[in-house]
């Protein structure tokens, strides 16, 4: 296990007079080899990442964010839900990847509903490029490949994310990139169950399954301010509020979509009724052909926040979310 912690501001003497090891400044990051990264904040854990998850082949073993906190130690995700076992805090997943399920579970077929079949694939982790921390950011570069259940691989992927906080404001961001390359030589198309003929079940992409308490939780947008109504709603941003159990306190995901991303402003596949999720969905109602050799590359802000920011200041921490989506592309030139 090797840990990364951010120096100590400028001026300040990091050393103490008694021997007593100082507290951790900063964004730090620690990895445990061959299982995962966390990423904290003054030595608080913000969110791990499992890139060698333990997934049965049933729920597509992919990396997974989770558990993810507030900076104040609020936890915002819900691991492995009894209803969707294959929910994992935030991934990527996609249902529909040509005959391919890279979600977990069963896939919807048309005139068939859903089917369980032999073909839940894995999002396989190869190598980190880059992994480390700036002053104010941990920065992390991986390879993956996108295996089908008979073993194929289909596409190769570039990810990269990072972290930054914002203590005054009482949030952190992560951002999130991916590029993924068609490795085979015929078109596949990406979709969903909503192209397959499944009204408002658009889902795949970066999805976020929140919280048991968050249920009932208020959804905004730049227009509007709801819940399971604004699913398909195209924004170029989207926030969801919930409560935790065990005290008063609220927490708010703002969630932004890249201005560069292929069909921006994307739409979007939310719940507040029988469960909490989000997830921007480039496939939601149409299909998305990716050629042979061809490259599809998607990047988001998901700002965590303590406290019901409302629709206003959800759309103040939105405008930081782009914002560090731009400094994000800086930090890997």
């Amino acid at each position: 296990m090797t840990t990364d912690h951010s120096a100590a501001p400028s001026g300040a003497d990091p050393r103490t007079h008694d021997g007593t090891e100082p507290a951790a400044r900063g964004i730090g990051l620690t990895h445990e080899h061959e299982r995962s990264l966390t990423l904290t904040h003054d030595g608080v854990d913000l969110v791990r990442y499992v890139y060698r998850p333990w997934d049965t082949q049933l729920e597509s073993p992919r990396p997974y964010f989770h558990p993810i906190r507030t900076l104040s130690g609020d936890l915002v995700s819900l691991y492995r839900p009894h209803d969707h076992v294959w929910h994992k805090g935030i991934a990527w997943s996609l249902p529909n990847v040509g005959s391919a399920n890279f979600w977990g579970g069963p896939t919807y077929l048309r005139d068939q509903g859903y089917q369980q079949l032999n073909n839940d694939g894995s999002t396989v982790h190869r190598s980190f490029d880059r992994v480390g921390t700036f002053e104010d950011a941990a920065v992390v570069g991986e390879s993956l490949d996108w295996v089908t259940e008979q073993g194929e691989t289909w596409f190769s992927e570039r990810r990269g994310f990072q972290a930054t906080a914002d203590p005054e404001q009482g949030t952190w961001t992560l951002v999130f990139s991916t590029s993924f390359t068609n490795l085979t030589e015929r078109t596949i198309p990406i979709g969903s169950p909503t192209t397959e003929g499944r009204p408002n079940a658009g889902y795949g992409g970066l999805f976020w399954r929140g919280p048991r308490s968050f249920s009932g939780g208020r959804v905004y947008t730049p227009s509007a301010e709801g819940g399971d109504d604004l699913m398909g709603e195209r924004a170029p941003w989207m926030a969801y509020a919930g409560r935790h159990d065990e005290h008063d306190r609220s927490s708010t995901l703002v969630f932004v979509d890249a201005p560069d991303n292929p069909g921006h402003p994307t739409q979007w596949f939310v719940r507040n009724g029988i469960y909490a999720c989000v997830c921007p969905a480039p496939f939601f109602s149409e299909e998305v052909p990716v050629e042979p050799g061809a490259t599809s590359s998607y990047s988001y802000a998901v700002v965590i926040a303590d406290g019901d920011r409302e629709r206003e200041g959800s759309a103040l921490i939105a405008e930081a979310g782009r914002a560090e989506l731009e400094r994000a592309e800086k930090r890997w030139e």
